[in-house]
């Protein structure tokens, strides 16, 4: 997450923060579909309005590390160093995302996503977005000898191994697994030149 530099926009961090931790504490103490926007503003501390200017929906609140995700992937890809391997720098920044996204502390709030069809079906067109993205900076990526097709294949696939390994009995080898086959599927189409 990127960390904000100014007064203003640290204030304006602490006030989404405040938002999004209040709207959870609710969501998991009387259900996500129990609990209002206006609630929500209210126990918060804040207008409606201001609800509006840091969440776009009410699911939004749920998602509110959503941007965050989508940086570290760009970041997995831009931020390697020259000629690294493009797919284990992938494959470990999903680890990472799959090993917090897990953990005992996240339990509760994916069982209310998976209980709630809104929460899903916007989990569901966060993934496209996150695809979508990472396409577009894998085709912009001048080291990578890709087709827009390739592009947009290979960001499908990392985005679906977060998912499916969320939901696996172990989400670590879950990854693992999938990444082997990412992995393999990337080399015949395009194979590492050796020297």
């Amino acid at each position: 997450m990127t960390v904000p530099t100014g007064r203003r926009e640290r204030k304006k961090a602490a006030t989404r923060q405040k938002i999004a931790d209040t709207a959870l504490r609710l969501f998991l103490e009387r259900g996500y579909d129990e609990v209002g926007i206006r609630e929500v503003a209210a126990e918060a501390d804040v207008a409606v309005t201001t609800l509006f200017s840091h969440f776009a929906s009410k699911e939004a609140l749920v998602f509110e590390r959503d941007d965050d995700f989508a940086q570290r992937l760009t970041q997995a890809v831009t931020g390697r160093a020259p000629h690294e391997p493009l797919i284990p720098a992938l494959r470990h920044e999903i680890q990472a995302l799959v090993r917090h996204c897990t953990s005992d502390s996240a339990a509760p709030i994916w069982r209310m996503i998976d209980a709630s069809p809104a929460l899903r079906a916007y989990e569901e067109s966060m993934r496209l977005r996150h695809a979508q993205s990472l396409a577009t900076v894998l085709a912009a990526d001048p080291d990578l000898p890709q087709t827009a097709t390739a592009c947009r294949t290979l960001a499908r696939f990392v985005i679906d191994a977060y998912a499916l390994a969320r939901e696996a009995a172990d989400p670590q080898a879950a990854v693992d697994e999938i990444f082997q086959m990412i992995e393999a599927a990337w080399e015949v189409t395009y194979p590492t030149p050796r020297p």
